[in-house]
């Protein structure tokens, strides 16, 4: 996998399907699985789209090289 991987998906908004490439997803790694998602900008519609993401898809996304951030947790 890598730059030129592809990805589809569906829009929680409109409901197309569309392909993207890595480098139109972001990816963000919570403190639980609940808070683990990955987002994307639907081309059809313009909608941020933002679903979870559980063990399979963090590791397809990790591997294909999305950009990935840690969340922290914060205290108080």
């Amino acid at each position: 996998m890598g730059e030129g991987t592809r990805f589809k998906v569906y829009c929680s908004q409109c409901r197309e399907k569309v392909e993207l490439a890595v480098a139109e997803f972001r990816l963000a790694l919570g403190a639980s699985a609940e808070r683990t998602f990955y987002s994307f900008t639907c081309p059809s519609c313009g909608a941020a789209v933002r679903k979870t993401a559980g063990e399979k898809i963090v590791a397809a996304l990790t591997a294909a090289g999305v950009r990935t951030m840690r969340l922290l947790r914060v205290e108080g």
